[in-house]
């Protein structure tokens, strides 16, 4: 088992080398045997065009390798150097107004400038040719965070002309093939030749939606481009011991980039986990960060690497949110309970000068021992006796899946004001949690058909393929949850003619939605629970649902559409669908689950106070119980400190 901190002894060079063997020396310590270094360091390794200089990190491994330390090197093309911005300015990457990104900040780059490909795949194949035969070097990472702070997108010349390549390469340079799938005949907007296809550059009123899927399509064909050149590249020239690693970082769903394509091609995921940033007034909830790590693990169904573990408060700017006492080392609990199997906390010191001088490491300025140190070297001795346990792959019961199609046809089409899909993927993920029933988080282009529930929220592009897939889970003895405003669209983000929807899903969920209603921030409508006789609050949006074959368990009790069901149940060959019609309350949601959760055969397994319980391994199985709440808890007759851990073996 890796553990260990990001380490950057360039940042400290000046005050001269008994500075890094002091620092390597207090990681031993602490209980680390890795460190993460070189990211950003591009212009230290070349501090002018084609001379390359390996002296410092040379000195940083013989350092490291002296105190038993093993290394993640970082590929540092997320910052090129100034003197690459300067001559060849068309590096830089424009945003939708046409102005270039400034140099001084970081992934500035344009994933589809030649010059920027060519530069950056010479300074990797330099750096890992150069130490490709060091045993110290155990892990590459190529760039950092791609895609991460506007950097999926760039609207120059050069993506211009490759968006209509691209497109022209869809549609087999037909034209007219394109004009019919996108319905260009509306506003007058039929084009002749693919150079006549604009960008969605900010225009009057919007841009044809299917040409704005397209250009996300495009985005993430760029950027997974550029990744994967540069993941073959370090495995053409790597050491056999080196796998390749990339970092993701979290509000992935917000971001242009199938983070699939790219994992696939990965020997494994680290995710960089911040349940708590800059300018938050507290931590981002107990059940979204799980969820983030069941995702990361679902990028390529295994076990992960957290490689930026949050242990300080963070900010640019605004300083956010200071964990409290144990909350960072509880996180990190989490994290490992959930999938993750080697972990390094960011950062070993914060800095003194530059942008990230408020993003506060294990220790700080001062350099003095502190409460986060002993965090660190509490969690770090303890969690290594766990490592027989955690090697294990998680077993989960339930998936939900997600789409990225789909989600990216929500950004172009929000339809509710209220509409944000993370939260709405959490409307559907949270009970699951409550109830401590594990989950993967699916791209629905995995096989979903071994998993007991099956839970797809706000999934409104539904092909006839995947249809066939949900149809034969739920025949075969699955339980589907189905999420408001299914299926109403095809791959182009266009509306399915002639059929009610959610079309392809009809038959399988029995029910059929001809009239549909958008509920507004601020808005709601009142639903009747027909099992418990009581009346809550939809949210964001509704769909007056008519049974057609399906048993009403929740319907709208308003004057004008309480003859309109929320809710329903389908028994289907072996299985069961349920279609959720509305936004519904946690509250709500929760009684639904546990139904849910019976008809699988499964049960709840919550527990008081909210304590998140994870069970891994096999017989004696390890149970994580994990206290959020800044009180104390009891879980079983014991107390459980706020913020605190224990883990028992059964």
């Amino acid at each position: 088992m890796y553990l260990g901190v990001d380490y950057y002894p360039e940042q400290w060079q000046h005050l001269g080398d008994d500075m890094m063997a002091q620092d390597m020396a207090r990681i031993k310590q602490t209980g680390g045997n890795m460190i993460r270094i070189g990211e950003f360091a591009w212009h230290l390794i070349e501090p002018a065009d084609g001379q390359f200089d390996f002296s410092f990190f040379d000195l940083v491994i013989q350092t490291a390798k002296a105190h038993d330390l093993k290394v993640m090197f970082g590929t540092p093309t997320a910052t090129f150097p100034a003197w690459l911005a300067k001559a060849h300015p068309s590096i830089l990457a424009q945003n939708a107004h046409g102005h270039a990104h400034a140099f001084g900040g970081r992934r500035q780059y344009c994933f589809n400038s030649t010059v920027y490909q060519q530069y950056s795949q010479r300074m990797v194949a330099a750096l890992v040719a150069h130490y490709a035969d060091e045993p110290a070097i155990v892990a590459w990472q190529i760039d950092n965070e791609l895609g991460h702070e506007g950097s999926d997108q760039c609207y120059c010349a050069q993506c211009h002309q490759a968006f209509q390549v691209f497109l022209s390469d869809k549609f087999a340079g037909d034209i007219q093939a394109l004009n019919q799938t996108y319905g260009t005949i509306f506003w007058g907007q039929t084009y002749n030749q693919f150079d006549e296809i604009p960008m969605p550059t900010p225009t009057i009123t919007v841009h044809n939606p299917a040409l704005r899927l397209d250009w996300a399509r495009f985005r993430s064909a760029s950027l997974n481009h550029f990744a994967i050149a540069q993941i073959d590249l370090v495995q053409s020239l790597r050491g056999s011991h080196q796998p390749v690693t990339h970092n993701f970082f979290g509000g992935f769903f917000n971001v242009a980039c199938d983070q699939n394509e790219l994992a696939a091609h990965l020997d494994f995921v680290s995710y960089d986990n911040y349940p708590v940033w800059g300018g938050l007034t507290e931590p981002i909830a107990p059940a979204q960060i799980a969820m983030t790590l069941d995702y990361m693990r679902g990028l390529k169904q295994q076990n992960f690497w957290i490689v930026e573990a949050l242990m300080g408060a963070q900010g640019h700017n605004h300083i956010g949110y200071l964990p409290r006492p144990n909350q960072a080392k509880m996180w990190a609990y989490q994290a490992m309970a959930r999938g993750c199997d080697n972990l390094l906390f960011f950062r070993w010191r914060g800095m003194d000068r530059g942008a990230e001088q408020f993003c506060l490491g294990v220790l700080d300025v001062d350099n003095q021992d502190n409460r986060k140190l002993a965090e660190v070297r509490d969690f770090m001795r303890d969690i290594v006796q766990h490592e027989a346990a955690l090697k294990i792959p998680v077993v989960a019961d339930v998936a939900v899946l997600y789409d990225f199609d789909n989600i990216q046809s929500w950004h172009v089409q929000q339809q509710s004001s209220a509409f944000d899909f993370t939260q709405e993927l959490m409307r559907l993920y949270a009970p699951f949690y409550a109830a401590n029933v594990m989950t993967d988080v699916l791209s629905v282009h995995k096989d979903f058909s071994t998993y007991k529930i099956v839970v797809v929220p706000a999934l409104q592009i539904i092909d006839g393929e995947l249809a066939a897939r949900l149809q034969a889970y739920v025949a075969q003895g699955g339980v589907l949850v189905m999420g408001y405003r299914a299926g109403i669209k095809n791959r182009d983000n266009n509306l399915h003619f002639g059929v009610s929807a959610p079309a392809f899903l009809t038959q399988l969920l029995g029910v059929t939605v001809r009239e549909s209603e958008a509920l507004g921030v601020g808005q709601s409508a009142p639903v009747f629970d027909v099992l418990t006789g009581e009346v809550s609050q939809a949210q964001v949006w509704r769909d007056m649902v008519e049974p057609c074959g399906a048993t009403v368990l929740a319907h709208y009790s308003d004057v004008m559409y309480r003859d309109k069901a929320c809710v329903t149940e389908h028994a289907v060959g072996l299985g069961w669908a349920y279609y959720v019609g509305a936004g519904l309350a946690a509250h709500v949601l929760q009684s639904l689950t546990d139904v849910v959760l019976t008809k699988a055969g499964l049960s709840s397994n919550a527990q008081a106070g909210g304590v998140e319980q994870v069970v891994r391994g096999n017989a004696p199985f390890t149970r994580f119980l994990l206290n959020h709440q800044g009180q104390d808890a009891v879980v079983n007759g014991a107390a459980l400190a706020a913020y605190g851990v224990r883990v028992e073996l059964e």
